[in-house]
């Protein structure tokens, strides 16, 4: 016997509203693991929770496979597939090492070695990935900072909150950049322009709070001479690597697509340098590749239940109705639910609501700043944190408010300064 159309329309219902728990219940647990540590009875890494996910999205009906294929971006994949060569090869010419180098010798205090260091970390995260430039440098820096016998712990923050505040100045500086360049479309030089100076006015916050906080150990340090070793560097595989990196940034400049590009860029320099590829490859982080394609199918998963859609009809009124309010108000939930849920996830959910807001293109600025800059709140803010603490474990242990102290008043200061910097700028 047929069911009555009000029969068939609850049970439909009562089908959603199960599937919909189901989603919730596995973004949860993928979130869950991804921004905590490795648990006992799960003990996963970041990747693998994610291609759990994954794989619950499918298994258990929230999406089909053919969806979850399209989930993927993978205009962000090649992007970072294509940076990750180009620093892979900036490794093997022995540039991170060089620079390193170059920057203890010519600091001759404490505190401009600090200062030095933030500059240069901030820069590099801005050409290149900020999570490369924390795993190239952390090794190199706790060897001379040791040796140099100063104090590890304003190196250590100087070196991972820059990272994070210098990359938000690009397109290619963070993963959630990347993300947001292909959603939003904005211009390279255009979105450029408009954080230049917030993350410039990021990096000046950051060496005063990091200076003052700790001005009685370093005015009591002195650099040790020796303090670093001879590291060989490959001039031709140098010249040729940034030749092709600024090839990269003006065609960047110049409107052209940022990921293929990227990768073209990356290929030539394949092809160009006669080093043995299996060599470049083992370098390219196929773990954080991995991390992203399985992320997109996890939030899609999400957002096909309408859940974040009907999360942010109820919160619309909250934002405000003009411009500048809208964007105040952005830039605080994006800093808490980038802390909350890791900031490409969160990127990922919010990027549906852009269109909503009275200036979108405004709002994917303010949400890129906030994020970022957010990543410096606390020890897990950003991979990069994480990234520095670990590799630097075997001399210092970093607790949660060894960080906090500092990273809370850096992402205060540095967000409400960015904030009216970029307003200003429109």
């Amino acid at each position: 016997m047929a069911k009555h159309p009000r029969e068939r329309l609850r049970t439909a219902s009562v089908n959603n509203s199960q599937k919909e728990l189901v989603a919730v219940a596995i973004f949860a647990l993928t979130y869950l693991l991804i921004s905590g540590r490795r648990l006992k009875v799960l003990p996963l890494n970041r990747p693998a929770a994610a291609l759990l996910g994954t794989v619950l999205m499918v298994t258990c009906g929230i999406m089909t496979p053919e969806q979850a294929y399209r989930a993927v971006d993978y205009d962000t994949l090649v992007l970072l597939l294509g940076m990750s060569l180009i620093s892979a090869y900036l490794s093997l010419a022995g540039f991170f090492d060089w620079t390193a180098e170059w920057v203890l010798k010519v600091a001759r205090t404490p505190q401009r070695l600090l200062l030095y260091l933030i500059l240069t970390s901030g820069v590099l995260s801005a050409l290149l990935v900020n999570d490369t430039v924390c795993f190239m440098f952390t090794p190199l820096v706790v060897t001379v900072v040791v040796r140099g016998q100063l104090p590890l712990l304003p190196y250590l923050l100087a070196l991972a909150m820059s990272a994070n505040i210098g990359s938000v100045c690009t397109l290619v500086g963070n993963p959630q950049n990347m993300i947001i360049g292909q959603l939003s479309s904005i211009p390279f030089a255009k979105f450029s322009v408009s954080l230049l100076l917030p993350a410039a006015a990021g990096l000046g916050i950051q060496f005063a709070v990091l200076s003052y906080g700790f001005r009685m150990p370093l005015a009591l340090a002195s650099i040790k001479p020796g303090g670093g070793s001879r590291h060989e560097i490959n001039w031709s595989l140098l010249r040729l690597t940034f030749g092709v990196l600024t090839l990269l940034f003006g065609c960047f400049f110049a409107g052209f697509n940022v990921a293929w590009t990227a990768l073209a860029g990356a290929t030539l320099v394949m092809v160009l340098a006669r080093r043995d590829t299996h060599e470049v490859l083992k370098l390219v982080d196929w773990h954080l590749l991995l991390f992203f394609a399985t992320l997109f199918v996890v939030v899609e998963g999400l957002n096909s239940t309408g859940l974040p859609d009907r999360i942010y009809s109820g919160l619309r009124e909250l934002f405000g109705v003009t411009s500048t309010t809208q964007a105040w108000n952005l830039a605080w939930f994006s800093a808490v639910g980038s802390n909350v849920f890791s900031n490409v996830p969160f990127v990922l959910v919010a990027g549906k609501w852009m269109p909503g807001f009275v200036n979108p293109e405004l709002m994917w600025k303010v949400m890129a700043l906030a994020t970022t800059f957010a990543g410096n709140l606390t020890l897990l803010g950003s991979v990069a944190n994480i990234i520095v603490v670990e590799s630097a474990r075997g001399h210092i242990e970093v607790g949660f408010w060894d960080y906090g102290k500092f990273g809370i008043p850096v992402t205060i200061l540095s967000t409400i300064v960015g904030m009216l910097l970029l307003l200003a700028m429109g």
